[in-house]
């Protein structure tokens, strides 16, 4: 240090507490959200400022080699202060601070040392905003392992089926705002580092408006969408944050209580999706069902019994038999007009009777292939699940020809 900033620098010094509460009542003058601090946070502010003070002083004392300021000024308050108080505030309060000691550079200064002050004022105040940048970048830092984190177990409770206080907690924590409907999506993760991949589905999230929370298992990138009316537009704005492959969205439901139902949908059918090369992406894990009853998904073979063969059993008529028979002409109409003795209108009718029951059109060769394998189930379920036990011979009565042992030849 050269020896005429000596008698400034014992100025500084004596000044300290001065400055620091002449800072604070700045603050509390010139910054409206500062007053509606809670007091012990207004405190920790306090000692901030004497910390940056006497950090002043010590950097003064070196000002000669080029310092930087240590991130230490701002451990004196704990860390949950920068979650409070976000950074343009800290940036605020800086300058408050900086103000004050510039007034009072012309009592600080020893004689012919205020423009030297000045200059290292200014110095300084660039030093402690870089500070408290590296302070806040690293509290973001161990908020985004966190989250992730958090996330990932609130994903681990979806798949496992836990409802209630166990989610509506770890969403609280999150932030999660009670957004419906709610969807979850799958896919492929692009992989890299966990918390850029879910910084990047929230980004995308963000800008449609949508609630997301996000989790990687394994090569799986799992998604749950909250306030998104048509969860299948919203995933396919969401698609440049997952990787390759197909993407599967399940039903949508009412609340993130019910979002187990919709992931154990979406992850069976991004298992079953590979069967289906030609499918969208992304795609509906309902448009997926015959493809998971395959797989042997036993809730869509639920869906296809009770809505495809359930539903034209209890319509009755001749819609199953009309429907039976179109499927084994190939879809030809005369063909099965034919079979059926009947004319082809005939067909035409019952077949759009075939839709308006089920949902799925005969005439459409993918909604052909769902209704099929939809009776296949249905039929299969209803086949007794063993051979029938051979009846018992009565005594007297003549076994089976298959029973009665003859004599070698």
């Amino acid at each position: 240090m050269s020896e005429p900033l000596a008698a400034t620098v014992r100025n500084v010094e004596r000044a300290t507490g001065a400055i620091a509460t002449a800072s604070v009542a700045r603050m509390d003058e010139a910054l409206p959200w500062f007053r509606e601090l809670p007091a012990d946070q207004r405190s920790w502010v306090m000692l901030v400022a004497q910390a940056g003070v006497q950090s002043f002083v010590e950097w003064l004392r070196t000002h000669a080699q080029p310092a930087e300021v240590s991130d230490e000024v701002f451990d004196t308050a704990p860390q949950e202060l920068a979650r409070s108080i976000s950074l343009q505030h800290t940036v605020a309060l800086v300058k408050v601070t900086i103000d004050v000691v510039e007034e009072q550079v012309p009592q600080l200064a020893a004689a012919g040392e205020e423009q030297a002050l000045r200059e290292a004022v200014l110095r300084f105040s660039r030093e402690i905003a870089f500070a408290a940048a590296r302070v806040y970048a690293r509290a973001a830092e161990t908020r985004g392992a966190w989250d992730a984190r958090l996330q990932a177990l609130l994903v681990d409770a979806l798949l496992r089926g836990d409802t209630g206080d166990v989610l509506a907690s770890r969403a609280a924590a999150l932030g999660w705002i009670n957004a419906t409907p709610v969807a979850v999506a799958v896919g492929r993760s692009p992989g890299g580092e966990v918390r850029a991949v879910l910084y990047g589905l929230h980004r995308a999230a963000r800008r449609i408006g949508v609630e997301v929370l996000g989790g990687v298992h394994g090569d799986r990138l799992i998604a749950v969408l909250g306030g998104a009316a048509e969860p299948l537009a919203a995933t396919e704005k969401l698609l440049p944050g997952f990787g390759e492959g197909p993407v599967v969205v399940g039903p949508a439901v009412s609340s993130l209580d019910e979002a187990a139902e919709s992931a154990r949908a979406a992850l069976a059918g991004y298992r079953a999706a590979p069967a289906w090369p030609e499918a969208p992406r992304p795609v509906s894990a309902v448009d997926l069902l015959p493809e998971r009853a395959l797989a042997g998904d036993p809730e869509a073979r639920r869906i296809l019994r009770f809505e495809v063969h359930g539903a034209l059993v209890r319509a009755g008529g001749e819609l199953l038999e009309t429907l039976d028979a179109f499927i084994r002409a190939g879809g030809v109409l005369e063909s099965t007009a034919r079979a059926l003795f009947v004319h082809p209108n005939t067909v035409r009718y019952r077949l759009r009777r075939v839709a308006d029951v089920t949902g799925l059109s005969p005439l459409s060769p993918r909604d052909a292939y769902a209704l099929s394998i939809g009776l296949t189930i249905g039929r299969l379920d209803q086949a007794p699940s063993s051979p029938p036990t051979p009846a018992p011979t009565l005594e007297g009565e003549n076994p089976p020809v298959d029973q009665v042992d003859l004599p070698p030849l």
